[in-house]
């Protein structure tokens, strides 16, 4: 059914349909008017035929009827005798009746064959009864009962004045109406065929029409469909010749545009997979549209498109509107782990998207990861906080004694030697602290460049222990050292790795008890590396605490660590110069059963960098 109405709706069929009905109505137009004259003047000559006979009839008639009935004709027949061969001979139309009456209506003579039906009898109709009163004009169509159009004419004789009979004809009009049927017909049939010949010509030229059109759709559909390889045929230089062409060059140019689209979009694409920073786009009703794949790495989400802005940031709608409304330029966005610490920081920046006469019709979050800043911030106060605190410490109590001293303690030798040897050991810490705080800066700056030389591995361990050895015996350690097989020298920067083992093993002896053990061993755990352990007996490290342990100023028992001496600087020095050898160095601990720490070292034969 459908199928049907949109065939009758093509432009093909609405053209053929046009032009049929404007031929038909032009043909009607033409046939009726054709008809109605050809038929009004096939009836006016028949009525001009009929009356013509009856004029000539009345005229000849005139002076017989005008003399007595029964007087003979000059050849010697009698009245009725002559006029009915006036009636029969000098008169013929087909299935016509012609009539002679006297004054009083009654038939004298008739054209039939067997006239003695009818003579003597007198006519009563209208139309004779109009003519014996003299009035000319008498004609009447009538119908008989075999369904026959006839035509009556009745006319009056006069002689001088005198009305002395009437003619009266009765014709047939069956040959008149057939004739007009027989051309209805021949102009039907003429119609019919010039009907099928102008629907043959008019698909012909709809075709001619519609068929660049459907080159037309199928080459739009194929553009829709993103095929551009097609061309349109120009049949001409007409209108639709034109249009074809303006669609190829159309085609063409949409092919380039949506090309360099697709060069940008892709482009796009790219810019935003690879970005560091997460972008994430949504709509003017904050839905997620698209995210790029670091927004998804950093927020955890597999899925974002389709989520609200507000619960993808964990925002209220107050604080996003600060956002999207510039009252707030940026916000921070925490990521929570599962044991409840903060593991990323993220910094969050939107931009609304404005569209011309439209408002707002989007937003652009930029997401920022922030986490190592903000550690490296938090460690920046820290440090700075802890140096403030070291160098404070000293330099208070550096001015406590010399305001003692000032006061008088300088008058008795024996509190003056003491308080000025107090601040002996309170500068010496702070020199001790400002070197270690200067060796640092050298090695985050790479201006402590290292000095390789071959060196043997167990006569750098037994010096180590040999220099610790007074401070072993006074707390009754046992000291152990055990070198693999195979082990003989390496290449690395003797006085620097010595201070990373000075400093372990002085971190040894400080946290084990009296008459604990130390043990300082090299392996190797690979081919190309060397590892030196010092494990200790001591007091051992909190589990809480092992991450922490190699960060600058740290220390796990702070006013015992600042009572034995130590920066906190210790370890991080350690770090720096392994890695500045291309080692590592790990911690492992258990509290109150020892540590135990490692430094792996790459071993080079020629004293070259590693790789």
């Amino acid at each position: 059914m459908n199928g049907g109405i949109r065939f009758f709706r093509t432009i093909q069929v609405k053209l053929i349909i046009i032009y049929v009905l404007l031929i038909l109505f032009a043909m009607q137009l033409i046939g009726v008017y054709f008809i109605s004259t050809m038929k009004t003047s096939l009836t006016s000559t028949f009525s001009t035929n009929m009356n013509n006979q009856a004029d000539v009839l009345a005229r000849l008639a005139a002076e017989t009827l005008n003399s007595k009935p029964d007087k003979p004709a000059a050849d010697g027949r009698t009245t009725e005798e002559y006029l009915s061969s006036l009636v029969r001979d000098l008169f013929s139309i087909n299935e016509a009746e012609i009539q002679l009456l006297d004054a009083s209506g009654r038939i004298l003579a008739t054209s039939l064959s067997s006239p003695q039906e009818y003579v003597g009898k007198k006519n009563t109709s209208l139309a004779v009864s109009r003519a014996l009163q003299g009035i000319r004009d008498n004609e009447e169509d009538v119908i008989d009962e075999d369904n026959v159009r006839k035509k009556i004419i009745a006319k009056p004789v006069m002689y001088g004045s005198k009305t002395v009979g009437a003619v009266y004809l009765v014709a047939s009009m069956k040959e008149l109406y057939q004739t007009v049927n027989g051309v209805n017909r021949i102009f039907v049939s003429g119609m019919l065929i010039a009907l099928g010949l102008t629907g043959l010509l008019c698909i012909l030229l709809a075709h001619t029409i519609t068929n660049p059109i459907k080159g037309l759709t199928r080459q739009a559909a194929a553009v829709a469909e993103g095929r551009f390889d097609q061309q349109v045929p120009v049949l001409g230089n007409d209108e639709i010749g034109r249009l074809s062409e303006v669609f190829n060059d159309m085609t063409s140019r949409l092919r380039d545009a949506l090309s360099v689209n697709e060069e940008e979009k892709e482009k796009l694409s790219s810019i935003l997979a690879n970005m560091s920073d997460g972008v994430v786009a949504a709509d003017e009703h904050g839905v997620v549209m698209i995210t790029n794949r670091r927004a998804k790495e950093m927020l955890r989400e597999e899925a974002c498109e389709g989520c609200r802005l507000t619960d993808l940031f964990g925002m209220d709608e107050t604080q996003m509107a600060n956002l999207m409304s510039g009252r707030d330029s940026t916000a921070v966005i925490r990521h929570v782990n599962q044991g409840g610490d903060v593991d990323e920081m993220m910094r969050v920046t939107l931009s609304p998207i404005h569209r011309r006469d439209k408002g707002i019709s989007g937003t652009i979050a930029v997401l920022q990861d922030v986490t190592e800043q903000e550690r490296l911030e938090q460690s920046r106060r820290e440090f700075v906080a802890n140096v403030s605190h070291e160098l404070r410490t000293p330099l208070t109590t550096i001015k406590s004694y010399a305001e003692a001293l000032d006061d008088g303690a300088l008058s008795e030798p024996e509190l003056g030697q003491r308080f000025v040897g107090v601040i002996r050991n309170e500068t010496e810490r702070m020199i001790r602290l400002v070197t270690d705080l200067l060796h640092l800066s050298r090695l985050d700056s790479n201006q402590a460049p290292l000095r390789r030389l071959a060196t043997s591995v167990p006569d750098m361990l037994e010096e180590v222990a040999d220099r610790f050895s007074f401070q072993m015996r006074k707390k009754q350690i046992r000291a152990a050292i055990r070198v693999e097989d195979g082990i003989t020298s390496v290449w690395l920067d003797r006085d620097q790795i010595d201070q990373v083992l000075d400093n372990l093993v002085s971190n040894a002896i400080k946290y084990t008890l009296d008459g604990g053990r130390i043990e300082i061993t090299a392996h190797k755990p690979g081919s190309t590396s060397i590892a030196i352990s010092v494990k200790d007996t001591g007091i051992g490290i909190p589990r809480k605490d092992l991450s922490r342990i190699f960060d600058r100023f740290y220390r796990v028992d702070k006013a015992r660590s600042r009572n034995m001496g130590g920066t906190g600087l210790g370890l991080s020095i350690a770090r720096e110069i392994v890695k500045a050898h291309g080692g590592t160095v790990t911690l492992d601990s258990e509290l109150n059963e020892g540590t135990t720490v490692t430094v792996i070292l790459p071993m080079l034969q020629d004293g070259g960098d590693p790789s």
